[in-house]
């Protein structure tokens, strides 16, 4: 990019104050942009004198942005996102000589469903690139995507805000999953029981509304809930001590947890439609050739992901 200057700001410096809101880490950062630390450091020292503001703060979870730096998240966002979009995305993406680091919001549910395959696939195809994960409360989901903290969104988000992108990558069908002691319960599970038995639910925010299983309440009657959890996999290792409580996961999970030989899987006596797996992201990479890369392998990679 050719050096352009407005008073004595160079716009050669918003790469790096994008770069850093978004990794949080200069080395991390010196890497994305093929510069040294000491010149990404560089860079920053001028950002801090321009702005008369540090910016961006050293702690234990890496550079968090001060007050200031947020204010001028959105304006330094959108010309990146115009640049990247608009006058760059003729250069793509090549996945085979790139190096960076790609953000994924996924649940405990999300990473055991989607990380083995995705990970084979993206060695293969980008082996400079590498993978982080993250759990976010459903609504900072649309605030991480548009901050750059993450770049996509991954799962059954049935409250994902209006703002976003989104592409169905296939459905899933609910099962329940009980205690092979419970004497209580044969091979089927009556509806009957279903609202005597006491359940688990997960959900991220902890409202019972918010649960992944929620339409089962919606049309079935309300259950009663014994323990609201935000995390997936500790499900089957309550049942297994608990042996009276009952949950209803997603079948691909209920398949993985009846591995624990005290688990087992019964069909839900409700009525419920599968629910659809879809990847989420702003709209401000929407044009980006490294996201629009990222989401054409996710979507091959899952598009025939089988029940």
């Amino acid at each position: 990019m050719n050096n352009m200057h407005n008073g004595d700001l160079d716009l050669n410096l918003l790469p790096v104050f994008d770069a850093l809101v978004r990794v949080r880490n200069v080395s991390r950062a010196a890497e994305e942009l093929d510069m040294s630390q000491s010149a990404v450091s560089h860079a920053l020292k001028r950002l801090r004198a321009f702005f008369g503001d540090p910016l961006f703060l050293k702690t234990g979870s890496g550079m968090q942005p001060t007050p200031r730096a947020l204010e001028l998240l959105a304006p330094v966002l959108s010309v990146m996102g115009t640049v990247r979009g608009e006058l760059l995305v003729r250069e793509g993406f090549d996945a085979e000589v790139a190096r960076r680091t790609f953000t994924l919001c996924l649940t405990d549910m999300g990473e055991l469903i989607f990380l083995p395959r995705l990970i084979a696939r993206l060695r293969e195809a980008a082996p400079g690139c590498s993978l982080r994960t993250l759990q976010v409360p459903m609504h900072q989901i649309q605030g991480v995507l548009e901050s750059g903290d993450a770049d996509l969104a991954l799962g059954s988000l049935h409250t994902m805000p209006d703002g976003l992108f989104q592409q169905q990558l296939f459905t899933r069908s609910f099962v329940t999953i009980v205690n092979r002691r419970n004497r209580r319960i044969g091979d089927s599970l009556s509806r009957e029981q279903f609202f005597e038995l006491e359940h688990i639910i997960v959900s991220m925010s902890g409202r019972r509304e918010d649960a992944y299983d929620a339409i089962v309440d919606q049309l079935g009657g309300q259950r009663r809930v014994y323990l609201t959890t935000a995390h997936f996999l500790t499900v089957p290792m309550i049942i297994e001590q608990n042996p009276d409580l009952i949950a209803t996961v997603p079948r691909e999970l209920a398949t993985k947890f009846a591995s624990y030989k005290s688990i087992r899987m019964v069909d839900t006596p409700i009525e419920v439609p599968p629910f659809a797996i879809r990847q989420h992201w702003h709209p401000r990479v929407q044009h980006d050739a490294a996201n629009s890369w990222l989401r054409r392998l996710v979507k091959d990679t899952f598009d025939t992901h089988p029940e």
